[in-house]
């Protein structure tokens, strides 16, 4: 074969969609292969006319437009152009011109209609545009995990045991021990069979409120000690919601409901069962730890899940959700344990975390931000002592559990992160109304909050506060939009990856830094606006969506970015652990495939198009020129 004909060979194969093609399909392709060159700001192609060629970049650069003059796309070394009219009308749909002085291979439109039909990937890789081509490598994700198509109610094993709101502790026990059950709920009672829950009431409910308080098991009901308005999924919902749902609220029992009626209920070990090493495995065991050492113990078990979560191809919303809520059970086992050895809170408190655990987004790789939002009651002279001895503790005990100490001090350890909920008030009041670049830098913090352990409604009443007060603040908006905007994706001006420039990071791109954390702040943002006061980055989409905010169009593409990029920096992370490395957030682009490379370059465009909506929809973003 020529060396003139290896050459483009070679060259084809280094780029999707040929990469996947067989050698001897390639060297078909070369010979067939027609080369021009085109001069910088010549016209390749106009509008309308006869479309005879699939265009290649064998160098240089070319700028796409659409009908209207508007630029649509810049293309690089190994790009394709002109796949739209080949497969429509046989007409040029986006004219295109050179941009810098490029050679272009043309590949006759026979040879290109074969090469659709004969595979499938090169096939799919041409038909669709970019967002369509991130939208399908999306949703490959997650399809081979059984958890998401496995309905709830499958895991009821045994017909609903319950009792009336009047029975006695004495018999309820009694039918939990004939019944060999855990747990009973409580109903009551309805016309024509319908019956309301009110609660449930656990072996652990009758040890802490019964026997532990010398309490009647004659005399006392069951309305007495139940835990009331219990937490329910629906019989449609997936194991997988099901599983998160014991995580994030640490509950080993779940009842099942269709229509408002109970169906039955399901364990923490009926799921264990059917994946004996999911992430609930895991809190089962971080549950029975009675010892820091003990759950430290445990390190090995969280990579192992990450790992397994990644293999079965779970998505990154999935896992994200599977790791904080492990998180969220260290951190609540922990302040069992400190309470264990303190003795009991001198005043209510709830443990508040931030930053992706809060968001239900974290991964491996983190540290620990956390706060404590204290009872009003609260008098540091009586009662900071206990308080600052629970902080270490728990602060201690997660970095032992591979949760390193936070660098920027926002932990509970930190007297000014541990104070009564009107303080707190007043900080996210003062940090809305009179921003500055130090309280923004919190804002980007403390905006992504969370109750784990105790009085929950303490952090509920700080995210109304921080919904109701931001979305009428357009100042405080408009310089989180600025803050938003300094971290901007890794494009250059010809679409090429943006490397780090020193360090032991050189040539490489931080995912994180660069990707799914800017992209984060641009979603925050906007779920302020709306007043909305959820956390997580997907739900607060869903809210974004409910508005009119943003075009749907460009919230799915949100959406399917921040799957990718995220899905990428867990691959990756995965991939070092089980070659024995530090898990990082920074990949090579010249070691991931063409394809990734591709999909990367498109889901850090949707991030570049969000931070030019963020420059328009909140223009006080935009610092005036001097």
């Amino acid at each position: 074969m020529q060396i003139e004909l290896l050459e483009i060979r070679d060259h084809l194969h280094r780029f999707a969609p040929f990469d996947t093609l067989s050698q001897v399909t390639l060297e078909a392709i070369a010979q067939r292969v027609e080369v021009s060159y085109f001069k910088a700001g010549s016209k390749i192609l106009e509008a309308g006319e006869i479309i005879r060629d699939l265009h290649y970049v064998r160098s240089g650069a070319v700028e796409i437009y659409r009908r209207n003059g508007a630029l649509y796309n810049r293309l690089e070394e190994g790009d394709i152009f002109g796949q739209a009219g080949l497969l429509r009308s046989n007409k040029v749909r986006f004219p295109a011109r050179a941009l810098e002085d490029s050679l272009i291979y043309f590949i006759p439109a026979n040879v290109f209609a074969e090469l659709c039909d004969q595979n499938d990937s090169f096939a799919d890789f041409v038909e669709a545009e970019g967002h369509s081509r991130l939208k399908s490598a999306v949703e490959a994700q997650g399809r081979a995990s059984d958890l998401i198509q496995l309905k709830s109610r499958a895991l009821i094993s045994r017909n609903l045991v319950w009792v009336a709101p009047h029975t006695s502790i004495h018999e309820a026990a009694q039918l939990m021990t004939r019944e060999s059950v855990s747990c009973v709920v409580v109903l009551e009672p309805g016309q024509q069979g319908t019956e309301r829950m009110l609660g449930i009431v656990t072996d652990r409910d009758l040890r802490t409120r019964v026997v532990a308080t010398n309490g009647s098991a004659s005399a006392m009901t069951v309305a007495e000690v139940m835990s009331g308005d219990p937490i329910v999924i629906q019989a449609d919902d997936s194991v997988f919601e099901a599983m998160l749902c014991m995580l994030r609220r640490n509950i080993h029992h779940l009842p099942v409901v269709h229509k408002g009626r109970a169906l039955g209920l399901i364990n923490l070990s009926d799921i264990i069962r059917h994946e004996s090493q999911s992430s609930l495995y895991l809190v089962n065991s971080i549950s029975n730890q009675t010892s820091v050492s003990g759950l430290r113990s445990l390190l090995r078990d969280l990579r192992g899940t990450y790992i397994r979560m990644v293999r079965d191809g779970a998505t990154a919303q999935m896992i994200g959700n599977a790791i904080s809520g492990i998180g969220r059970a260290f951190t609540q086992r922990l302040l069992e344990l400190a309470e264990g050895e303190l003795g009991p809170p001198p005043v209510p408190y709830c443990f508040m975390v931030l930053g992706s655990m809060a968001r239900d987004e974290q991964l491996l790789l983190t540290d620990q931000d956390n706060a404590l939002v204290l009872d009003d009651r609260f008098d540091p002279e009586k009662h900071d002592e206990y308080f600052k001895k629970l902080a270490e503790y728990v602060s201690d005990g997660l970095a032992a559990c591979g949760y390193s100490y936070c660098k920027g001090g926002i932990m509970a350890t930190n007297d000014q992160w541990r104070q009564p909920l009107r303080v707190w008030r007043s900080y996210f009041t003062q940090w809305i109304e009179k921003p500055n670049p130090a309280t923004l830098l919190k804002s980007c913090i403390f905006f992504d909050l969370d109750g784990v352990y105790g009085e929950l409604a303490l952090v509920e009443q700080l995210k109304n506060l921080c919904a109701t007060k931001s979305s009428v603040t357009p100042t405080f908006l408009n310089a989180m939009a600025r803050i938003a905007l300094n971290r901007t994706p890794p494009l250059g001006f010809f679409r090429t990856f943006v490397m780090e420039t020193d360090g032991q990071h050189k040539h490489l791109i931080n995912l994180k830094g660069r990707g799914t954390a800017p992209l984060t702040d641009v979603i925050r943002i906007h779920a302020l606006a709306c007043g909305s006061t959820a956390q997580n980055s997907f739900d607060r989409l869903d809210a974004i969506s409910a508005t009119q905010l943003m075009q749907p169009e460009a919230i799915k593409h949100l959406r399917y970015a921040l799957e990718f990029l995220s899905m990428v920096r867990i691959r990756h992370q995965a991939d070092a652990i089980e070659q024995g490395q530090i898990p990082d957030n920074y990949i090579e682009p010249e070691r991931i495939s063409n394809s990734e490379r591709h999909n990367l370059k498109e889901a850090f465009r949707v991030l570049s198009n969000a931070q030019k909506f963020l420059r328009f929809r909140y223009p006080g973003s935009v610092r005036p020129s001097r």
